[in-house]
């Protein structure tokens, strides 16, 4: 019973910026790993960056520099910064969340529905 809405996506010219959002709603006890992937046309769904409960991050080498990654736990959202964005960075970008239900209940991922980010002139 956990929904992730992303919102943020669009059309943008290279060197342009772009902000994702994406909260988290439902039946939540706690949000532990949160996280941006993306998916171009035949390629492999990738890691983009990821942030832990406590704020460490990770990014992927190919944006490393150019987005950041933070999160409003009080929210349970969680938003991706995209600077000096490039045409390879064009593809649909999923939200991810490790989602516990209960005290005891174990995480659990859950995925948003994508939003379409295009790097264009």
């Amino acid at each position: 019973q956990v929904q992730l809405v992303e919102s943020g996506g669009g059309l943008v010219q290279p060197g342009g910026s772009l902000r994702l959002s994406c909260a988290a709603s439902g039946s939540i006890w706690s949000v532990n790993t949160m996280g941006w992937y993306r998916q171009a046309p035949g390629k492999q769904r990738e890691l983009v960056a990821r942030i832990s409960s406590g704020g460490s991050t990770n990014f992927a080498d190919s944006v490393k520099g150019r987005f950041t990654i933070s999160r409003d736990n009080a929210k349970n959202a969680v938003y991706l910064q995209m600077n000096s964005l490039k045409p390879e960075d064009t593809a649909v970008y999923y939200c991810n969340a490790e989602v516990s239900l209960s005290l005891t209940s174990a995480y659990r991922n859950y995925w948003g529905q994508g939003t379409q980010v295009t790097v264009s002139s």
